[in-house]
């Protein structure tokens, strides 16, 4: 009898090692069309990859450094203009010198009809 009971543990061990072997193979079916059905619901929703959301962080830090380089430019520029402003040379109206008309050159007047 002791050798039955060893061959009803051997094949319940088989049974229950061919169920465990079948379960696994079962949840990498359910794995695999989760994974599916997901990818395929971000796709719908249209969700950026990572890939993609890191180039558009990389140009947005960019383009936030070179505006704030461009808003510092601004400030020294406009510092500038207003210490030309303030200078006295700005303040008095610079004398202008009266634009004088060219002299008119003299020419003959010569019809075509006198020459003969």
């Amino acid at each position: 009898m002791t050798q039955t009971t060893g061959k009803i543990f051997d094949d319940l061990a088989k049974l229950m090692t061919n169920a465990a072997g079948a379960a696994q193979g079962v949840r990498r079916e359910v794995d695999t069309l989760v994974r599916s059905q997901a990818e395929r619901v971000l796709n719908d929703l249209e969700v950026v990859s990572r890939d993609e959301f890191d180039v558009v962080r990389e140009m947005a830090v960019k383009a936030r450094e070179e505006n704030e380089a461009l808003a510092a430019r601004i400030a020294i520029l406009e510092a500038k203009i207003a210490k030309l402003e303030s200078s006295p040379a700005a303040k008095a109206p610079a004398k202008r010198t009266a634009a004088r008309k060219p002299a008119a050159a003299k020419t003959s007047k010569k019809t075509p009809n006198s020459a003969k």
